[in-house]
């Protein structure tokens, strides 16, 4: 068995250490080995497992490392979780040490057998990736025939059961007029919530961007048609790796005379756009540690040092909580503490993840050339 070659002892001394920065949300690629071959995969997944995935002990040290610092949402997900046996035993394994183990699956492999288990390990949500309103524009994205079916069934099992599910939806220009249909479905099969997320340029991703991506008017023409929705829809709705959405947020409710109201804690949390490095961290199957898993930018790793380190003293982690950092019109923004600019669009796009977010087109008030005295 293969060890973990940082010393003992954890940096912080305890839960919540580091002050202002603790980790709320930690995403944890278990595996890159996925049974769908989506045409957008962060991941860049294939049919087996990558050698040199951390091996279950190693998963539970990391448990213990990161129970040390802060009490986050895990979200255990992938390539698929449910190719690892282990999967149900490190979700157990993270509930037991006080955090909030969760689940992202594409829903195909979930049979009566697999609900039970989820059911069993504790894990408080399972997110289903739906990329469409109808059969064919979701098996056509997903790459597999039949997927559709298999992830809406596997839904109805965990909705038997009482585990709490929602569905995740990547929009791009394939499926951008299916959007009411999905949140339609969302509802009709008694999801708790649907997070549409914003396609980002990385893994397979950056093959389809060119054809599939949203221009820049598009996306804000979606982000206001959401925020509308979310004035009328009973279940949970939130905008992921969309961060203009917390500038739309605050332009809509100046103009009707409302206040914004955001959510702090739990599986609705929702207090900013970007959390790369600030809120939320991911590690990869092989112990990368980086700001998202759409920035791979390398932190640290979890086999060589604890994670409450790199979490505390990556200066990776250190530039990205520093918004006096950003540059171009995101770095004069003065929604810049809101909004934040996707750090991983930046960088997919320009090489630098402090540079300013390419599909934004507000232009900042100090941006704006002088009209006279």
């Amino acid at each position: 068995m293969p060890q973990l070659n940082h010393p003992g002892g954890h940096p912080g001394g305890g839960p919540a250490a580091g002050g202002k920065f603790v980790p709320r949300l930690v995403f944890w690629e278990l595996t890159s080995g996925c049974n769908l071959r989506c045409q957008h995969c962060r991941a860049s997944a294939q049919p087996g497992r990558l050698p040199g995935e951390l091996e279950t002990e190693q998963i539970f040290q990391v448990i213990e490392d990161i129970a040390a610092i802060a009490r986050p949402i895990v979200v255990l997900t992938g390539g698929e979780p449910l190719y690892r046996d282990d999967v149900f035993a490190i979700a157990d394994r993270v509930r037991s040490r006080g955090m909030h183990p969760a689940l992202a699956t594409n829903g195909t492999l979930i049979d009566g057998g697999v609900a039970d288990r989820i059911k069993e390990a504790g894990i408080e949500r399972v997110s289903i990736s739906i990329d469409g309103g109808a059969p064919s524009t979701h098996d056509g994205f997903r790459g597999i025939l039949g997927s559709f079916g298999a992830a809406l069934e596997g839904a109805r099992r965990l909705r038997e059961r009482g585990v709490e599910f929602q569905f995740n939806s990547t929009i791009t220009r394939h499926n951008v007029q299916e959007i009411s249909e999905i949140l339609a479905l969302s509802r009709r099969e008694g999801a708790r919530a649907l997070h549409i997320f914003m396609l980002v340029p990385v893994g397979c991703g950056v093959q389809i961007a060119d054809d599939q991506i949203l221009p820049p008017d598009e996306y804000e023409r979606v982000l206001n048609w959401f925020y509308d929705q979310t004035r009328q829809t009973e279940i949970e709705f939130r905008a992921t790796c969309a961060p203009h959405y917390y500038r739309i947020m605050r332009q809509r409710a100046r103009e009707e005379g409302t206040h914004v109201v955001t959510q702090s804690h739990g599986m609705a949390a929702s207090t900013k756009g970007c959390l790369a490095g600030t809120g939320v961290c991911f590690i990869s199957s092989l112990g990368q540690v980086q700001p998202c898993g759409y920035l791979p930018v390398k932190a640290g790793n979890v086999l060589e040092q604890p994670f409450g380190d790199i979490w505390l003293n990556s200066p990776v982690f250190a530039d990205l909580r520093d918004p006096g950092r950003l540059r171009g019109k995101c770095g004069i923004c003065e929604y810049r503490n809101v909004c934040y600019g996707c750090r991983a669009r930046a960088y997919a796009e320009t090489g630098d993840y402090l540079g300013e977010e390419p599909h934004c087109i507000y232009v900042p008030r100090r941006a704006e050339p002088a009209t006279g005295r």
